[in-house]
């Protein structure tokens, strides 16, 4: 009995289980107004412009490591321009919108765009065929980078309803582009309250008011007044703060027409200055080409030099006197600058009222009907993934979780080994270097007896890199006091004497404890290293 009340229970729970994840995932889906992952074919999906400018082939391929699809840039210094129209308008006006997208540059970005246009329904004037850069949009978002251009850019077209014109504003201080080739996820975030947040993975970097003049260039809302543009400026405004003191004069002392330098008269040439030596005499080692043709070429003459006995003396040719600063000079004379009594400041029209402004309470946004690529980019390589637009953070939030984060994980992981990798190789090439010009170090003479002991401690240090900076100062300290001792002298070592072959006789006792001794005042080398043994001086018996 027991068993048979279980079972309904089972049952019961499964059906609840598989009707909440039924209900998540349509909630998920009724807070998605699009989303394009690329897991499908884009022919027949997305339409690439038929513009001749646009040559550039677009490729569905998997992202470097991943087995996740995109849509791929593939070729370099090429113009692109693909669309994909949605299914229903997305309505900006009400509630919270968001937009979302990945791209990794997997070739790096020197000058090109990687960004969304979120266009305008067509009866704006445009088709899909015919995209291109002048097709109406709504929303521009996303990273671009050329020269100086470093940014991710939010643009918004809004319609001024007093006189139709749709105009471009600019976010202001717009985040910069990330440097790295790794997967970057670029969230916008529209609230019903006018802020504007722009997130790159996950993170906040910029927070703006749609209706603030300090965060829109120019401000959606126009200013109440404007320069009258008839206004003239009056003729007799004047606009010199200072003018020329008209009752000055010149100076009796003031010459004008004395010249900035005059001859130094106390200049005395030189001792042994060569008055008759050119500064260039002939190439006396020149030889005329043999296929000189005299009639043709002209008379050869050979190419000058410096006169090498002018190197030898203070100087050749000419002696002349320099110049000096002339200390009677001036100048030009002008009168001091006073207060204008007649000044007026800067003209400027006058403002008259706005015929262009109109009070906002929200942006009048425009929905969107299709999501465009139209970009020039000297790269190739460049991956879009995962184009979302969704009424709910958190369904942003979710996929950021599920399809960017392990993505950038596994990527960023990679880059880490790789920049080490890299640190060790350079530092292993460093080393080598250093190693190489140490052992030269130890070839030079005057180390003497040393050179043993500076190989064996660069012998350890190859075996154990991390003592290179200790054995790098070691031998710094031996090599230096080795030259103070040759600079300053030292303790001479004391000689062996030489004694006559005497075969009549044997040596004495006396002479043998002498050598003895003198032989083991000399400093041993270290047997260890290889060094030969000391040098016995050989006894007759």
């Amino acid at each position: 009995m027991e068993r048979m009340k279980r079972k309904p229970n089972l049952r019961y729970l499964l059906l609840m289980l598989v009707v909440g994840c039924f209900f998540s995932e349509l909630k998920a889906s009724s807070n998605s107004e699009f989303y394009e992952s690329f897991e499908e074919a884009i022919e027949g999906r997305w339409v690439v412009s038929q513009k001749e400018d646009y040559k550039g082939v677009w490729k569905r391929e998997k992202s470097e490591g991943h087995d996740d699809y995109g849509l791929l840039v593939s070729e370099k210094a090429k113009k692109y321009a693909i669309v994909k129209e949605l299914d229903e308008p997305a309505d900006l006006k009400d509630g919270t919108v968001v937009l979302q997208y990945e791209v990794r540059l997997q070739e790096g970005l020197e000058c090109g765009g990687a960004y969304l246009k979120y266009l305008r329904p067509q009866d704006a004037g445009w088709t899909s065929k015919e995209f291109d850069n002048e097709s109406p949009y709504s929303i521009m978002f996303g990273p671009d980078k050329c020269g100086a251009t470093n940014k991710v850019h939010f643009i918004l077209k809004h319609k001024n309803p007093k006189t139709g014109e749709f105009i471009e504003h600019h976010l202001k201080f717009p985040p910069s582009v990330p440097s790295d080739k790794l997967t970057h996820i670029y969230t916008a975030i529209l609230k019903p309250d006018n802020e504007l947040r722009i997130l790159i993975d996950g993170e906040e970097k910029k927070k703006a008011d749609f209706l603030s003049a300090e965060d829109f260039e120019p401000p959606l809302i126009p200013s109440k007044t404007i320069p009258d543009p008839d206004d003239k400026k009056p003729e007799d405004w004047d606009e010199r703060a200072k003018i020329p003191d008209p009752d000055a004069t010149k100076p009796d002392d003031w010459d004008e027409d004395a010249p900035l330098e005059i001859v130094d008269e106390d200049a005395v040439k030189p001792e042994g200055w060569l008055d008759d030596e050119p500064e260039e005499i002939d190439d006396p080692e020149a030889t005329k080409p043999e296929d000189w043709d005299d009639e043709e070429d002209g008379e050869w003459e050979a190419p000058k030099i410096d006169n090498p006995k002018c190197a030898e003396g203070p100087g050749c040719g000419e002696w002349k006197r320099p110049m000096k600063r002339n200390p009677a000079y001036k100048g030009k004379w002008h009168a001091p600058m006073i207060d204008n009594p007649n000044y007026k400041g800067i003209w400027k029209p006058q403002e008259i009222p706005n015929p262009s402004y109109f009070e906002l309470d929200r942006p009048d946004f425009e929905p969107i009907a299709a999501i465009g690529i139209e970009i020039w980019t000297m790269q190739d390589g460049i991956l879009f993934d995962n184009i979302l637009i969704a009424s709910d953070e958190k369904v942003a939030e979710s996929y950021r979780t599920t399809t960017w984060k392990p993505k950038f994980e596994v990527e960023k992981e990679k880059q880490k080994a790789e920049e080490a990798a890299a640190d060790t190789g350079a530092l292993k090439g460093f080393q080598k270097t250093v190693f190489d010009l140490l052992y030269k170090v130890a070839d030079l003479p005057f180390l003497g007896e040393h050179k043993l002991k500076v190989l064996d401690l660069l012998e350890k240090a190859e075996k154990q890199p991390n003592l290179t900076i200790g054995v790098i100062i070691s031998i710094i300290v031996v090599i230096f006091t080795l030259l103070l001792k040759i600079i300053f002298g030292g303790k001479k070592p004391a000689r062996a004497r030489e004694e006559p072959e005497k075969t009549d006789a044997p040596e004495s006792s006396s002479n043998q404890e002498t050598t003895e001794e003198t032989t083991e005042e000399k400093e041993e080398p270290n047997e260890d290293a290889g060094a030969a043994p000391r040098r016995r001086i050989r006894r007759d018996n």
